[in-house]
């Protein structure tokens, strides 16, 4: 079975009862970990969770495979939980999906991974295993789930507070699921009892702004204004943001600039072309000037090495969670000079 964002919805409950592999990529970090939580929801009896990383399946690809077939201490159920990174569970899944005993449900999270990948191809037709792919969605498409979201949780709410949710967050509909579980709490909300939301209530529960959030930092790096930068790192973890959560920012920006650079004709005006995505509304209004700068700066190969940058950063960080603050610093400063240069 195959789904996307498109489609998980309706295909998540089904694939659920039936599936024994959750495989979920793309470079939708919010979307991936959104699939893999409601999958994980969705299992008849999950019972406990097992962790495990792609790198050390990778080390010994049989693991996963007597992992799911054992039984825990007291004979209760369980699921297993893989954080991997793109085909890293490629031989491990190959040595389970051949075993005659089914075992327990394993839930994927393979960063850096597409649907291109030999991990997808090995289980993209297998009635037994979902493979789940997630690109980053567009200003539309999530506002219309930040309603969808406010309106579960009793806190309705109009097309424009949507919209400037959803810019707020970068996109990322895990903090808007945050920011609305704060304006219900705020209002005294809840599902059976349902409170208007309003631009004056989400000012009220502090909520980041572009000033307050990621977009400064990621702005400046991205522009190349090298000098800036220590101040606003400086900024942002003084408000106990962490480490691989701003790098979560930067990705998505990145990744808005791939598929914008993707749509755009290379014979294009940078500038007018921006315009026609903001009018269309598949960027918002107020990052228009900063995308048309960042656009003309990270196009073709730089842009390329950009993304390939980011991933190398975003694993040592994770492998190096004690340092990973000065990691990032010393990662975004080099990325801010690479922008700086116009070659």
């Amino acid at each position: 079975m195959k789904a996307t964002q498109k489609d998980f919805a309706s295909i998540a409950p089904k694939a659920a009862a039936q599936a024994r592999v959750f495989f979920f990529c793309g470079n939708d970090d919010a979307g991936i970990q959104d699939a893999a939580h409601r999958i994980a929801g969705l299992l008849r009896d999950p019972g406990e969770r097992i962790e495990m990383s792609g790198a050390e399946l990778k080390r010994d690809p049989a693991k996963l495979d007597d992992e799911a077939r054992s039984v825990s201490l007291f004979g209760d159920s369980r699921h297993i939980w893989v954080r991997a990174s793109g085909d890293e569970v490629f031989d491990a899944l190959e040595i389970l999906l051949a075993s005659d005993v089914a075992g327990c449900p394993v839930i994927i999270q393979a960063a850096n991974a597409s649907d291109k990948s030999k991990t997808a191809k090995l289980l993209e037709k297998r009635s037994d295993s979902l493979l789940g792919v997630f690109y980053p969605p567009d200003l539309r498409s999530v506002t219309q789930t930040v309603r969808m979201m406010a309106d579960s949780e009793g806190v309705p709410m109009d097309q424009a507070l949507a919209q400037r949710i959803a810019s707020a967050v970068g996109l990322d509909t895990r903090l808007a699921a945050s920011e609305i579980a704060k304006l219900a709490l705020y209002l005294d909300a809840a599902p059976e009892r349902p409170r208007p939301a309003n631009a004056e209530a989400f000012e009220k529960i502090g909520a980041k702004t572009e000033d307050e959030g990621f977009a400064t930092l990621v702005n400046v790096v991205l522009s190349g204004e090298s000098a800036k930068v220590p101040e606003e790192l400086r900024r942002m973890f003084d408000l106990g943001l962490n480490a691989v959560g701003l790098l979560l920012a930067f990705e998505r920006r990145v990744a808005q600039l791939a598929q914008l650079a993707a749509r755009m004709d290379p014979r294009d005006d940078v500038g007018v072309f921006i315009e026609g995505e903001s009018a269309a509304r598949r960027i918002f209004w107020k990052d228009a000037g900063d995308l048309s700068k960042q656009l003309r700066i990270w196009r073709g190969k730089k842009l390329e090495r950009l993304v390939a940058r980011l991933m190398a950063l975003h694993r040592l960080l994770m492998s190096h969670s004690q340092d990973a603050e000065l990691l990032l610093g010393q990662g975004l400063a080099e990325i801010a000079r690479a922008a700086a240069r116009r070659d």
